[in-house]
Order: structure tokens, then C-alpha cells, then sequence
């Protein structure tokens, strides 16, 4: 195995088995040594009564990857006051992990809109941003980058693309079908599943997708 490091952040509203196949693709194809989960906290100028709480989807987190010893789960957004901005977060986990390279991965979405990333220009030398894109995936329009990055860093993000198994199961589809009262059976490991039971979690209806792996409430300032 290699040293380095992969911070997955994200609101995981909830975490569910395509989050956990994925950041083990990751692993493998890069040999990282771990890959750290990084829920984001509630967006404090936008509430969303439909978004889980924040200490709620860090323990689904934990327990979805409660025993698997490539995957963590990190409570460092969670904990710090104030934005969560991406390059804080790599900041704060360059200290002490020394000369371990980070990466820090997105989903294709994010990648066209990398240039409204707050600190961008500093956060491609921080760390390597790895985009995980499904089988087919199109290169979007990098105008918004090339104009704020120089050629290399662009060739730099574009090498990182990973191309990672396509797994179609959705945050929104999971709230949806607990709003409805069906089964999210084999979507989310068993633990995510009963503690969402047991907490009574999304029973309030069907959101749109919530905000916390963007750019907006994450990055932009």
C-alpha cells in the first residue's frame, strides 16, 4: 500500500453503498493508505429541516464504516467553527500527516465548477484533487479553470479523473423511499438502516439534493 491519504467530504444525507464502493475504488486505483469521510455541518444561513442533522450523519457515517480498515470517518468540518472550506480542511490535515500526499476527492459534478472553489489556486498545490466519473464520462467545459489555473495544473486535474464503477443509487432516492415507507434494504449497510429506524430520520418528505460536498457552502467566500 502506498502513504497517501483520500478526504471524501460531503454531506452524506445519508451515507449509503455507493459512497463506500467508490472511496474503495479510489483506494485501490491510487493504493492510498486511507480514505477519511468528512461529513460537512449544517449550513447555518440555510436550514433544512429535511437535511439530517450534522452529528446524526456523522454517526452513520461511523457506522458504515465500522470495521472496514480502509475507510474512517472525520469529524474535523463538524467540529471547526465558521465555513467549511476545503482548503481548511486539507490545512488542518497536512499538519500532522507530515509528507503523506492528500487527495481530495469530488464527484464529475463538482469538477466544471472547481473554478468558484474558494482559495482554489492554492488548494490544487495542497493536495491532488481526484474526480471520480463514471464509465463514459464527458470532459465538461474547463474555461472557468484554465483561466484561473496555470496549463499545468489543468493537465494535472484532468490526469487525476478516475474512471470508478457505476453504481446508481442516490441520497434523494434513499430519503425519498423512507418518506414513503418503503425499504432502502440493500442501499445502505444494515447499521445506516436501523439507526435511520430508530431515529425516525427523514419521514418528513422527499428534499432535493442538500448542500454540504458543493461548491456553495463549502468553498465559495
Amino acid at each position: 500500500m502506498g502513504g497517501g491519504i483520500g478526504l471524501f467530504g460531503g454531506s452524506f444525507n445519508p451515507i449509503h453503498h455507493g459512497h463506500l464502493i467508490v472511496a474503495r475504488a479510489v483506494a485501490e486505483m491510487l493504493r492510498l493508505s486511507r480514505v477519511v469521510f468528512v461529513p460537512a455541518p449544517n449550513p447555518p444561513h440555510k436550514p433544512d429541516a429535511r437535511l439530517a442533522d450534522a452529528s446524526d450523519r456523522l454517526e452513520m457515517v461511523r457506522l458504515a464504516v465500522a470495521g472496514e480498515p480502509l475507510l474512517e470517518c472525520g469529524d474535523i468540518e463538524i467540529r471547526r467553527p465558521g465555513p467549511s472550506y476545503t482548503i481548511l480542511t486539507i490545512q488542518e490535515y497536512r499538519q500532522p500527516t507530515g509528507d503523506q500526499e492528500l487527495f481530495w476527492i469530488i464527484g464529475a459534478d463538482s469538477l466544471a465548477e472547481l473554478h468558484t472553489w474558494h482559495r482554489v489556486t492554492e488548494l490544487v498545490e495542497l493536495c491532488r484533487i481526484v474526480t471520480v466519473a463514471r464509465p463514459g464520462f464527458e470532459l465538461p467545459d474547463l474555461g472557468g479553470l484554465e483561466k484561473m489555473l496555470s496549463r499545468e495544473q489543468v493537465s494535472r486535474l484532468k490526469r487525476d479523473i478516475l474512471s470508478t464503477p457505476r453504481i446508481d443509487i442516490s441520497a434523494t432516492d434513499i430519503r425519498r423511499r423512507v418518506a414513503e415507507g418503503r425499504s432502502i434494504g440493500y442501499l445502505v449497510p444494515t447499521s445506516v438502516r436501523q439507526y435511520i429506524e430508530e431515529r425516525g430520520l427523514y419521514r418528513l418528505g422527499d428534499a432535493p439534493p442538500a448542500a454540504g460536498g458543493g461548491p456553495c457552502q463549502r468553498n465559495c467566500g
